[in-house]
């Protein structure tokens, strides 16, 4: 019996272009990147502050932070920080929600995967919602570089829960994960 996949499900969209090279838009702002990875018999070096794009704001602040396999952070908004994400070492998947009232890319998703083996850096804008998901099997190591000082006592930092009703993504329906119980504030 022969029958018709499309009756079955969705066809696939097309996501990159022969190049390798995404094709989907980018919300207003967002900078993604692969850098420049030199690997020897030695080891290897991966340059974190070369991209001019992710630097024409202030570098102010850097630290790093885990997220161990099945583990969400966000959804976090800052009013005036911008994030420079930059994963050390795991496999994150990161989504961006633009709920800017003027931007032009107001109400967009964008959903990128970070990792030693594809992109490693994301200029996230002041204003949009962002939240981190360990699609690994490790700890995910990320290193952030904002442009702006961490405050403690004025943290710039908005909260959402990641199931919330606000966003347009359902991050259970990405993975079955088993350690998406209540996500604590972390202290930066």
């Amino acid at each position: 019996m022969n029958q018709n996949p499309r009756s079955k499900g969705s066809k696939d969209s097309q996501t990159v272009d022969r190049e390798g090279n995404r094709i989907s838009e980018v919300i207003s702002g967002v900078l993604v990147s692969a850098p420049a990875v030199h690997e020897d018999h030695r080891g290897v070096l991966v340059e974190m502050y070369n991209d001019q794009g992710f630097w024409t704001e202030p570098f102010a602040y850097a630290y790093q932070t885990s997220l161990r396999p099945g583990v969400a952070k966000g959804w976090f908004l800052h009013e005036f920080k911008s994030d420079r994400y930059h994963i050390a070492s795991g496999e994150i998947l990161l989504f961006l929600f633009d709920d800017r009232p003027n931007s032009p890319t107001n109400g967009m998703v964008n959903k990128f995967l970070l990792s030693e083996r594809n992109m490693r850096d994301v200029f996230i804008p002041h204003g949009v919602w962002h939240l981190s998901l360990n699609v690994g099997t490790t700890d995910a190591i990320l290193i952030n570089l904002p442009t702006t000082r961490y405050n403690p006592e004025e943290p710039d930092r908005f909260h959402l829960p990641f199931d919330t009703d606000q966003i347009p993504v359902k991050i259970r329906s990405y993975f079955p994960l088993a350690n998406m119980g209540p996500i604590e504030p972390e202290a930066r």
